[in-house]
């Protein structure tokens, strides 16, 4: 099926990452989008409560070649987060969906955001997102728990992560259908027409 074919389109591209946990950022690597409170979080989290991150990967996909990106790049050495951490550049067609696809959770820990496509096509891909309460659309997440919700600072962030970390299996799995019937609730319809047609080749409608 469509979505195997695109999970190994991903896993065909970075083969590193096969059997790990993929904690999925996706888009613009910039500063509203707060990638500097997911490494740092992550870094706190994992001198706080190691075993929790233990086979946990960051997959940074979005352009990253520029001054901005360079910065989030050394601040991700520097907390010793190479080694658990994949920059694929941007990514396109099934190796984009196949990232979803093959990640376990997405996350925005945005400072302002209107509508987060990249947060409506994770939920397509009955991914869970874990963001902010500055991306718009949370209310309608949070209500329909597809997803986990916080502050957009370095304690909500690292709350993010360890609420998804410490969740129960079976919960998170009925978090995975919540997000997708979310998605095809109260997003589809919102969509561009653009989208709306690719999110039709996503499901080969």
């Amino acid at each position: 099926p469509h979505e195997q074919q695109q999970r190994e389109a991903f896993e065909h591209a970075f083969p590193e990452l096969k059997g790990k946990r993929l904690l999925l950022f996706l888009g613009r690597v910039h500063e509203k989008k707060a990638p500097d409170l997911l490494f740092q979080a992550f870094a706190r989290l994992r001198h706080r409560q190691p075993e929790l991150l233990r086979d946990v990967h960051i997959v940074m996909a979005g352009p990253a070649d520029h001054a901005y990106g360079q910065e989030m790049q050394r601040l991700n050495e520097t907390l010793g987060l190479a080694p658990v951490t994949t920059w694929t550049g941007m990514v396109t067609g099934d190796v984009k969906w196949g990232a979803f696809r093959a990640s376990e959770a997405f996350i925005l820990p945005s400072h302002q955001e209107n509508f987060g496509i990249a947060v409506a096509e994770a939920m397509a891909c009955s991914l869970p997102v874990l963001i902010s309460n500055q991306v718009n659309i949370w209310r309608e997440i949070q209500q329909a728990d597809g997803g986990l919700v916080d502050q957009d600072t370095l304690d909500g962030t690292e709350r993010l992560l360890q609420r998804w970390l410490t969740m129960p299996p079976e919960q998170w799995q009925a978090m995975r259908q919540h997000a997708r019937q979310c998605f095809l609730q109260r997003f589809l319809i919102d969509r561009t027409a653009e989208s709306f047609i690719e999110a039709m080749e996503i499901f080969g409608m």
